[in-house]
């Protein structure tokens, strides 16, 4: 019997995974044992997409993960993401953006998970903001990139291939690659990549949005904050949270949610996103506030 999948389900590539899914970069601070209930809590709950990275505490969630679900479930898509390593320094992470760094990463995420192969792999830019810039050698076309992740895909070493902080230019120089995913930031009051959104629904590629409650670390606004946002919320008996991730999945029938938590219940209030029902007036006015 299917397990019923959070927020419905969509095709991520090859794969069909749950609308709504777990960021994993927090159980970096946790230790085995309660890393390990958050997980096994998301996957009884119905989630089947994980989102990782070696340089989440230099393996140490990769590692979280493999003790906690290991042997892994055939229908548990694991999401990893390179162009980045972990460094002993005040800011724990460089850039690592060249090709032979990329497939590095890639073998770091087989021996720390446990895998033949690694579902999906994002390619992680770095031309842009926030987060890491690259500069000198770190500049690195993205043809060579997209060329490293074909032959990895090819070897059989990751099943698909995604892109994060990418522009639409990039986007469109990347599709022939057969990209199957995007992580960009996106949210209700920042709709700076609506464009790639739009082209990736286009496209059959699944809009995976970062920062979609935007980041405190990275000085981006909430929406959860935005007055009618609230007023939503208090009219549907929902959280501000749940409001602005439910319109997220209205918005467009290819996007998918990973949001992140070290917490058994906060996972279960987000995986409730699921059930926030966005009437024609909510959506109405949702779907103003980018232009009010």
């Amino acid at each position: 019997m299917t397990c019923q999948r959070p927020g419905g389900a969509i095709t991520l590539g090859p794969y069909e995974i749950a609308r709504i899914g777990y960021g994993a970069m927090q159980l970096e601070k946790l230790d085995t044992t309660a890393a390990g209930a958050v997980l096994r809590r998301a996957v009884e709950l119905g989630v089947n997409h994980l989102d990782t990275a070696s340089f989440y505490g230099h393996t140490t969630v990769n590692q979280h993960i493999r003790a906690a679900l290991h042997p892994y479930t055939d229908d548990l898509v694991i999401v990893s993401k390179v162009g980045a390593r972990r460094v002993d320094a005040p800011v724990p992470l460089t850039l690592a953006q060249h090709p032979s760094q990329l497939r590095e990463q890639v073998q770091l995420d087989l021996t720390s998970l446990g895998l033949d192969q690694v579902p999906v792999v994002n390619l992680r830019r770095a031309d842009q903001g926030p987060g890491l810039i690259a500069e000198g050698d770190q500049r690195v076309p993205l043809d060579d990139q997209l060329a490293e992740l074909i032959a990895l895909r090819n070897e059989g070493l990751i099943g698909a291939i995604g892109l994060s902080n990418i522009s639409t230019e990039q986007l469109k120089q990347a599709l022939p690659a057969g990209i199957v995913c995007v992580q960009n930031a996106y949210s209700l009051i920042d709709r700076s990549a609506e464009e790639q959104l739009q082209l990736c629904a286009t496209n059959g590629v699944a809009w995976i949005p970062y920062f979609p409650l935007g980041s405190a670390f990275d000085q981006i606004p909430s929406p959860a904050e935005h007055p009618v946002v609230l007023r939503t919320a208090a009219r549907l008996d929902a959280t501000p949270a749940a409001v602005c991730l439910a319109w997220i999945l209205a918005h467009a029938g290819n996007t998918a949610l990973i949001p992140g938590t070290r917490s058994i219940a906060h996972l279960e209030d987000n995986l409730r996103t699921a059930e926030v029902e966005l009437d024609g007036d909510a959506l109405a006015e949702l779907d103003a506030v980018v232009s009010a």
